[in-house]
């Protein structure tokens, strides 16, 4: 495997920046009055920033844009479960960071920075509104970190594109499009309700989108070495 500890890394950390910043985001705007607003360009900066900074090693951060690598075969399976495994541990360690160094109260008061669906918003319409967005997110990953011919901007367009997506469907799902940014929080508070659809909407329309881009934008263009091919050097 090529440099696991390397891509590791560079996936937890970055994870672990986005749901610490994020959910600070949530935790300072319930104390000071601040909105929706102040939340989407948090998580917007922060990922925009950590992609930018981890993208030469890996720069996912995100298990919905792992799977879409994965199905159209930017990246090998092994390497792909490695991705996961540090997003997924990065949001965790964030989760209970956050816990442990804002109060109780809150903390509860912001429901442990889980994103809750609305309760005049259906499992389907959930999904369907994570599915959509997270396409949108996955579409402009590949449309500018992937796609050699893609302009040379770094992380911010992706991040850009987070900030949209939780302006649009933040009160409606809580804007995942992460299913480890939402799966940190859920373990850090222990409550796991909607889960299924912070997982299963955002992988889906991630694989959609990633699918729709290699196969008409992308015909025959492989991912470059230094993205994460588990291939021994």
């Amino acid at each position: 495997m090529k440099d696991p500890l390397r891509h590791f890394t560079a996936e937890f950390i970055g994870t672990f920046a986005l749901v610490f910043v994020g959910g600070a985001s949530i935790l300072t705007a319930a104390s000071t009055g601040g909105g929706l607003v102040q939340v989407a360009l948090a998580h917007g900066l922060i990922l925009g920033i950590m992609i930018t900074a981890t993208m030469r090693v890996s720069g996912h951060l995100n298990p919905a844009v792992t799977c879409g690598f994965l199905v159209t075969r930017r990246i090998e399976p092994i390497m792909g479960g490695l991705f996961i495994a540090g997003q997924v541990l990065g949001a965790i360690v964030a989760a209970y960071a956050l816990k442990g160094l804002f109060s109780t109260a809150a903390w509860e008061a912001v429901q442990g920075t889980r994103q809750v669906i609305a309760t005049d918003v259906s499992w389907g319409q959930a999904f369907t509104l994570e599915a959509i967005a997270t396409f949108f997110l996955v579409f402009v990953v590949f449309g500018t970190a992937v796609d050699r011919e893609a302009p040379k901007v770094g992380g911010f367009a992706i991040g850009l594109t987070l900030t949209a997506g939780i302006l649009a469907i933040g009160p409606l799902t809580g804007g995942s499009m992460n299913p480890a940014r939402s799966f940190g929080p859920a373990v850090a508070s222990q409550i796991y309700e909607a889960q299924a659809i912070h997982w299963l909407g955002p992988i889906v329309g991630g694989i959609v989108a990633a699918l729709v881009y290699d196969r008409i934008f992308l015909p025959g263009e492989p991912e470059p070495a230094d993205h994460g091919a588990a291939r021994a050097a």
